[in-house]
């Protein structure tokens, strides 16, 4: 699964790929090859397709950017979805069945967004964690990439009906992650629909991947219950964002504009927040600059969490993002012109990018 084709020295690059970011800026053309293989190595372990499917006989999937196009006994990209008789079937995903595991996480909590929300100042209460077994992307370097191995059909569902009842009066708040919530929205808005009548405040931690009608809807809850919604946005980039996750960042970032347009209807709580993982070698300092600078576009003032890496998954081989990293890439973001900026998992940053 190696495949050395960077020719830079010393220059530190994920095995795995096989290039560095500076080849990627310069000639994306050449890797793209590359970069569909390594993805399709990634998926083939959990049976998910190694592409979103485009059968030009299939049934289109329209809940996210993928617009899979399904066919006969085929998958969709996040697993979810497939056609039997000339039908689109849901696994899972639907107000009936969500793939998912749920805890209580005592307040205050390492929320992305935990220096700016008000769960901080609520001890004794609890966050709702709501983990979906599912995702729209393929980020090599996930933190969560167990979730790929749960299944619909061993029995690890629950109904929105189901999963808003766990709720009780320490409740202070919801937070669907994964995975992502994008590829179970249906499922994530019929529960928030239960939980914003009883007083819950509904947040979201999304790569923004899903349909805007459904993002809409999601901005809608976190402003009237006074949640918030997190935007990964893992790389400005379009081919270095390819490369990690193997999906186009277009819709990510239409919907971050289109959620930061209405931020002006709360001014007084932040609703909507960004946060970027330092991959070291692929995510620096130049590419959050341009996120930076994008986010600042919409106002200068929205929450943005600079967060430490982990070695996972297929970037195993890679360090710890460093804390010179991490600094490096703070002083760029603020010079993008925004005010409120942090760095986050400071408990995982090393020396040099070589471990805590």
């Amino acid at each position: 699964m190696k495949h050395q084709v960077c020719s830079r020295h010393g220059q530190l690059l994920s095995k795995t790929l096989g290039f560095c970011v500076s080849c990627l800026r310069e000639r994306p053309s050449e890797f793209r090859h590359q970069v569909e293989v390594v993805h399709a190595q990634s998926r083939a372990p959990f049976n998910l397709p190694s592409r979103p499917p485009k059968d030009p006989s299939g049934i289109r999937c329209t809940l996210c950017s993928n617009n899979c196009v399904i066919g006969q006994n085929q998958r969709g990209f996040c697993g979810l979805r497939t056609v039997q008789n000339g039908k689109l079937r849901h696994l899972a995903g639907t107000p009936e069945h969500g793939l998912l595991h749920w805890y209580r996480d005592p307040l205050p909590t390492n929320c992305v967004a935990d220096w700016v929300c008000e769960g901080r100042s609520h001890p004794g209460y609890h966050n709702l964690a709501v983990f979906y077994g599912s995702c729209t992307a393929d980020c090599l370097f996930c933190q969560n990439w167990h979730y790929r191995e749960m299944s619909p059909q061993t029995g690890e569902t629950l109904s929105a009906h189901e999963l808003a009842s766990v709720v009780n009066p320490r409740t202070f708040c919801v937070c669907y992650f994964g995975g992502d919530p994008a590829s179970q929205m249906p499922h994530a808005l019929a529960t928030s629909k239960a939980l914003a009548r009883r007083g819950v405040r509904i947040c979201w931690e999304t790569n923004g991947t899903m349909h805007p009608k459904f993002l809409d809807a999601a901005v809608q809850y976190s402003l009237n219950t006074g949640g918030c919604i997190k935007f990964d946005v893992k790389a400005f980039d379009e081919e270095l964002h390819r490369a990690l996750t193997g999906i186009s960042n277009e819709r990510t970032l239409d919907n971050f504009a289109r959620a930061a347009r209405r931020i002006t209807e709360r001014p007084e709580l932040p609703l909507v927040v960004a946060s970027t993982l330092l991959v070291p070698a692929y995510v620096d300092a130049e590419e959050v600059g341009k996120i930076a600078r994008f986010i600042a576009g919409f106002s200068p003032n929205i929450p943005y969490s600079l967060l430490g890496f982990a070695p996972q998954f297929f970037m195993s081989d890679l360090p710890c993002t460093s804390v010179q990293h991490a600094e490096r890439a703070e002083a760029a973001a603020r010079a993008a012109g925004l005010l409120n900026v942090r760095i986050g998992n400071r408990h995982l940053l090393g020396r040099d990018g070589y471990g805590p």
